[in-house]
């Protein structure tokens, strides 16, 4: 795939990372990944904004206590909330990784927002991190409005969200909220996520430079992920393969050009737009996988975050009408 349309910001961060030396992740021990990830992402993320209050939290989990944190705007409530799950190819990352993005989303919504700490892989495989996820969007909905971190939390108001790996998790929420009855929630923003391990796109196949995350990376993740080959069907896993995707929330789907997820997202906005579900599908041209986290670095990563931001503003503010139409 020719680079000639790769942005400026893009080119320097690749020349930078050649002339350094940087290994692909899939090269490393996972312990050297998830190191790397991190130190990354905290290089390009910026200087993380200061917001009102951030609390470490547990959140009871399937098999125990996950890490958790929230952040809280100023102001009175009731605030909206947003679940945020963090990218890494659910092998790398942690509450840190989606630290900067959390606050940046924070501030610029007005939201209460909580990273939700799931278990990694290889170490818990599928489904794990899709429960853990789900056990973070209903101890939200649970604990909004009541003593403690989220008492200022709207528990009708609550989206859910997360880039790549937090993208494909994301999605498998809104459909085990939709299929258990659970809390439904009012959004759901999906920054170049997974959406089918069988996928055998254009994108994939032509995303393969070793600068940046590319069609081996994928591969990478996907077995570290999935514990039998029949898990790539589960919709929960691969959400482009559910049959239905009716009655989901209103999504933002962004994606990336150079990025090997590329068409994978934009097909499931398209069924996503089929099955009746509002969309916004917003593609980042001359951008990489990995931008959305790189709003110190990359000019195009600030303007994703505030249109996220801004679809989430929306949202709720949609919500907001429907429930008190709903109550006079």
């Amino acid at each position: 795939m020719s680079l000639d349309s790769l942005d400026p910001q893009v080119e320097a961060l690749r020349a930078q990372r050649a002339s350094a030396g940087t290994r692909p992740l899939y090269e490393m021990t996972l312990e050297e990944a998830r190191a790397a990830d991190l130190a990354a992402i905290r290089a390009d993320s910026g200087t993380p904004l200061p917001v009102h209050e951030v609390t470490d939290v547990l959140i009871p989990g399937p098999d125990g206590p996950l890490p958790g944190r929230v952040y809280r705007p100023a102001g009175d409530g009731p605030l909206p909330v947003l679940v945020y799950l963090f990218g890494g190819g659910w092998t790398l990352g942690t509450i840190d990784t989606c630290d900067a993005i959390c606050r940046a989303l924070t501030e610029a919504v007005g939201c209460i927002t909580v990273s939700v700490g799931y278990r990694l892989a290889p170490e818990h495989r599928f489904p794990v991190a899709v429960e853990d996820s789900y056990a973070g969007l209903t101890w939200v909905a649970e604990r909004s409005g009541r003593p403690g971190p989220l008492q200022a939390a709207d528990p009708a108001r609550i989206a859910v969200g997360g880039d790549s790996a937090g993208g494909n998790l994301s999605a498998a929420v809104t459909l085990l909220a939709r299929d258990r009855q659970g809390p439904r929630p009012a959004a759901q923003l999906l920054v170049y996520p997974n959406t089918d391990r069988h996928a055998d796109t254009p994108s994939r196949r032509e995303n393969t430079d070793p600068a940046f995350f590319n069609d081996r990376s994928v591969t990478w993740y996907w077995d570290h992920y999935l514990d039998r080959p029949e898990d790539a069907d589960n919709p929960l896993a691969s959400p482009l393969r559910a049959k239905d995707l009716s009655g989901l929330p209103p999504a933002l789907v962004i994606t990336a050009e150079y990025d090997p997820l590329r068409d994978e997202g934009e097909r499931y906005a398209a069924r996503l737009r089929d099955d009746g579900v509002p969309v916004t599908l917003t593609r980042y041209p001359g951008m990489v996988h990995g931008f959305f986290a790189m709003a110190g670095t990359l000019d195009a990563g600030r303007r994703a975050q505030a249109e996220a931001a801004r679809f989430l503003r929306t949202a709720f503010a949609a919500k907001d009408t429907d429930t008190q139409g709903e109550t006079s």
